[in-house]
């Protein structure tokens, strides 16, 4: 029987070979690329993650040596000394406040020969009794400096650096200095991975999960792992980019990676889970299948449009390609010709661009380390003294700093590369008058030669911002230095800092300078009242810029009493979740 012209026509078995092969060729794409993509974006993710635990040992480390070196300077200060000789210790607690504020350790404490605290930098802790302590007794027997490990009631722990102090070969006291690691806890709450820190016995000293500290590593993640082998199979299949675990987290599969610390057989294990690899993956397999379903329901579509009529219409079709193949020769030689002009001119466009974002870069990497060079000339030149007057081991914090330094300047070229592509970057809480407090820190050299009063008012309870603390930290910089440059003709400078929270994390950096003539230009880039030398005009425009991709504002105004008035609002963090930054 004669088919009608508008009844599709039967699906030949050539179609229907094509139709199997096509999707054996789906099956066999989608299996093919699952494996490579899986095993490479796994090695990638282990990558940055072995980058990342070597990054944390060697901050762990560069803690412990700098911290270790204070005792025996600290037990030869005679001011320390005469006061355990004449028991006299009125001075001696100021005396070690001046000192915990330079080297940065949690406390100081002095120990008489009993044992009692006689002076300490927590003043709720003098008059204690230390006689017991290992810290006090193994200290008493050695000539060496001890460091101890102090098991807590609450169950964490607390870290020493000891001293005996000596006078004319008879002891008279011990020195002792705490080492603030829980920083790095509080540090690594941030991330996503678990990280822990183990002695030479197993036992866990350090980890992002308090109820760890004091176990071993097979007893934290003895019940970590799915309740049930039905779980586990459910787990297994529910994603296509299942990996075999190196231990399991909270019922997860993680990726375990171990690091040595340089430090008495000192460990440290992080947990890092696959889901950013399951993401990507599964992301990729995803466009695939979309792609290949749509290839079979077009050659569907395609197999069923056969009609009668087909035959004039590709009769038509010929004629009208032949003519169109005629003009399309003539066109396709006056597209080279006008493909040549645009490639001299792409050229052209792309070594101009290249030159002018090489001009902005070379602007903002010059102003954001002219700071820290400042300071590393004049810790360079108290270093230089120190060594000058035979005082070698002083001189040794001078180096340390400069090293803190070059760490500093490390981190803002990095930030300026991240500030220039932007995005694929996570926000994380911050404790807005740590930021404060370590942006401070770096302008130090600059606020002790002033001599500027600084003042601070803060909240009684910690205010957190969901964003990036180095930015941050970066925007403070500028803003302080530009108080402390319009305060330079002031015969009492003054820079009042006033931290508050409301609806948002608002701060604000008050000057008692002459205040600002153009407030409308003010930040536009290299737009700056400063003389030249002092200033480019790019730290207003990229702190702007900053607290713009953090979700915030940044504002400046005339205080009604005189002097400039910056003011930055952040969004508050409510602890409920984390964000990535916009695109």
């Amino acid at each position: 029987m004669k088919i009608p012209p508008w009844q599709p026509a039967a699906i030949s078995w050539r179609v229907r070979i094509a139709l199997a092969v096509l999707l054996i060729f789906a099956v066999v794409v989608i299996s093919v690329t699952n494996r490579l993509l899986t095993d490479r974006f796994t090695d990638t993710t282990r990558s940055r993650a072995e980058l990342r635990i070597a990054l944390y040992g060697g901050n762990l480390l560069a803690e412990l040596r700098q911290n270790a070196i204070v005792p025996q300077l600290l037990g030869r200060d005679p001011t320390l000394i005469d006061a355990l000789e004449s028991a006299d210790y009125s001075l001696s607690t100021q005396r070690l406040i001046s000192f915990v504020e330079e080297i940065g350790a949690a406390s100081l404490m002095l120990l008489d020969m009993d044992g009692r605290t006689v002076a300490a930098t927590d003043r709720n802790r003098i008059g204690a009794g230390h006689r017991t302590e290992a810290y006090f007794v193994d200290a008493i027997r050695s000539n060496a400096t001890i460091f101890s490990v102090i098991l807590q009631e609450t169950g964490g722990y607390r870290f020493f650096y000891s001293r005996r102090i000596q006078n004319g070969g008879a002891t008279v006291g011990v020195i002792a200095v705490e080492v603030d690691l829980r920083k790095f806890e509080r540090a690594w709450a941030g991330i996503s991975d678990a990280v822990i820190v183990a002695d030479s016995n197993g036992e866990i000293l350090l980890a992002t999960e308090p109820l760890w500290r004091g176990k071993t590593e097979a007893e934290a993640l003895e019940n970590q792992t799915p309740q049930s082998a039905i779980e586990r199979a459910i787990q297994a299949t529910a994603d296509w980019t299942a990996l075999p675990p190196d231990a399991y987290l909270r019922g997860e599969a993680v990726m375990r990676l171990e690091s040595r610390v340089n430090f008495r057989g000192w460990r440290m294990v992080s947990y890092t889970t696959y889901a950013s690899v399951r993401e990507r993956v599964n992301g990729v397999l995803a466009l695939e299948v979309m792609g290949f379903a749509i290839l079979l329901a077009l050659a569907f579509y395609f197999t069923s449009r056969r009609t009668a009529g087909r035959a004039a219409i590709f009769q038509r079709e010929s004629a009208e390609l032949r003519a169109l193949n005629v003009a399309l020769q003539r066109e396709i030689a006056e597209r080279k010709r006008v493909q040549q002009t645009l490639a001299v001119a792409e050229q052209t466009l792309e070594q101009s661009s290249k030159l002018a974002a090489l001009g902005e870069m070379s602007a903002a990497v010059s102003h954001e380390l002219n700071q820290p060079l400042a300071a590393m000339k004049t810790y360079l030149a108290g270093a230089r003294l120190l060594l000058m007057r035979n005082r070698p081991d002083e001189s040794l914090s001078a180096f340390g700093r400069i090293d803190d330094l070059i760490e500093r300047m490390s981190a803002i070229t990095r930030q300026l590369k991240s500030y220039a592509r932007k995005g694929q970057e996570t926000f994380t809480p911050v404790n807005m008058a740590d930021a404060l407090a370590s942006s401070l820190s770096m302008m130090e050299p600059q606020l002790r030669q002033r001599q500027v009063q600084i003042v601070r008012i803060l909240p009684d309870d910690a205010v957190y911002s969901l964003g990036d603390r180095m930015r941050i930290e970066q925007v403070l910089v500028n803003l302080l230095r530009n108080a402390l440059d319009a305060t330079k003709s002031e015969r009492n400078p003054m820079v009042e800092i006033i931290l508050t929270a409301g609806e948002t994390v608002t701060l604000t950096v008050r000057d008692n300078g002459p205040g600002i003539e153009d407030l409308d230009a003010l930040f536009e880039p290299f737009y700056t009242t400063k003389q030249p030398g002092d200033g480019v005009g790019l730290g207003l425009a990229i702190s702007s810029g900053i607290v713009s991709d953090l979700g915030g504002r940044l504002t400046a105004r005339n205080g009604q009493a005189g002097g400039a008035l910056f003011e930055m609002q952040l969004p508050i963090y409510d602890g409920t979740k984390e964000t990535k930054a916009a695109e």
